[in-house]
């Protein structure tokens, strides 16, 4: 798979993370009586955009997410009314909002994420979703070694292998046990392995190892579809049961971080994601939008943390403002925020250098 290819899925693929969670914001502050000043599609610098009614809808030349300029949030009411705004426009910006319904802005993002993580879901149900318990499970290359016998002899992920043979040795929908158990009685012999890519049978003779391996990962996948309104409720159950997994996860991450116990093998960066990304379109569009699902619940828990920057950063400080009855000073706000989000590029960064890394000494 090309790197231009990889590039431009996971430009796709964040692109529908963001402005889904952008979107949450956005739609949920025009409900709410806020002026949404602008809805900005990548980061600047601007390519083209257009205003209807009140709110610029620009486009921006680095596809990397997108923001929504909400009137009156990040600045403090006297600045605003210094500014030359009337009463009556004031009363439309985010700070003048009850609290609650501050909240809800704040909220809706995350909630995007998951509803778009629920429709991804029911989707997959509906043409297909992967599964390792159905009857029509076959045998499927998940992972390929560098320089192993199977990367050589042109073996890819995804690939389903339906038979192996070595002369009158033949076994047909081989289980895992069977596979390994031809290869461990092969070892340093040529064998013929026949596999089903894209609906098309093909065969390759490779050389098992003396170890008795071809140099694959390898597991029992199928595919479980359900009709439309079971898909919507095994969807609903299915990213349910995945946030919950992704909340333990994420808990256990940050303990380990407290405890000097973090790993940086634990965190995928853009490069990374791009990779796995293109690893699920391998096996097919039902294992793509599964793994965008994924990575919208994720987004959508990371941004439930109390941290300056995200979301739950935000939170907190409406709950911290509710209980001391004041609202917190803007400039501490925006300085706290500001620090927040130098740690969060930092932390990007350093994540990527270790995704770099990784692919070097790959």
């Amino acid at each position: 798979m090309s790197v231009i290819f990889l590039i431009i899925l996971l430009v796709i693929v964040i692109l529908v993370l963001v402005v889904s969670h952008e979107f949450g914001h956005f739609i949920v502050a025009k409900k709410c009586g806020m002026r949404v000043d602008e809805f900005g599609f990548g980061f600047p610098p601007n390519i083209f955009s257009y205003k209807k009614g009140e709110t610029k809808y620009s486009f921006n030349a680095l596809p990397l997410g997108g923001y929504v300029k909400i009137f009156g949030q990040g600045g403090e009411e006297n600045e605003l009314k210094k500014a030359g705004i009337s009463e009556e426009e004031l009363k439309r910006s985010f700070l003048k909002k009850p609290k609650l319904a501050r909240a809800a802005v704040l909220f809706a993002g995350i909630f995007a994420n998951l509803i778009l993580a629920w429709m991804l879901f029911s989707v997959g149900f509906m043409i297909g979703m992967p599964a390792s318990d159905t009857p029509n499970a076959k045998l499927t290359v998940l992972e390929i070694s560098k320089d192993s016998p199977a990367e050589i002899y042109g073996l890819k992920e995804g690939d389903k292998i339906t038979s192996v043979n070595f002369e009158n040795d033949r076994i047909a929908d081989p289980t895992i046990d069977e596979f390994r158990n031809f290869n461990q009685d092969h070892k340093n012999q040529t064998v013929e392995v026949f596999f089903d890519r894209s609906g098309k049978v093909e065969t390759t003779s490779l050389t098992v190892s003396e170890n008795g391996t071809i140099g694959i990962g390898i597991e029992m996948v199928g595919y479980q579809k359900y009709s439309f309104f079971k898909s919507i409720y095994e969807g609903f159950k299915y990213t349910a049961k995945a946030t919950y997994g992704t909340v333990l996860g994420l808990a256990q991450f940050l303990g380990n971080i407290f405890i000097g116990q973090g790993n940086f093998s634990d965190v995928s960066g853009p490069i990374g994601v791009a990779k796995m990304a293109g690893s699920a379109f391998n096996f097919g569009f039902a294992n793509l939008i599964s793994f965008v699902a994924i990575i919208s619940i994720s987004l959508a828990v990371l941004n439930l943390v109390p941290f300056p920057a995200l979301d739950g950063g935000q939170l907190l400080f409406l709950l911290i403002e509710t209980i001391k009855g004041s609202p917190i000073k803007q400039k501490v706000a925006n300085i706290v925020n500001l620090s927040g989000f130098a740690l969060l590029i930092l932390l990007m960064i350093a994540v990527t250098y270790h995704d770099i890394i990784g692919l070097i000494r790959k």
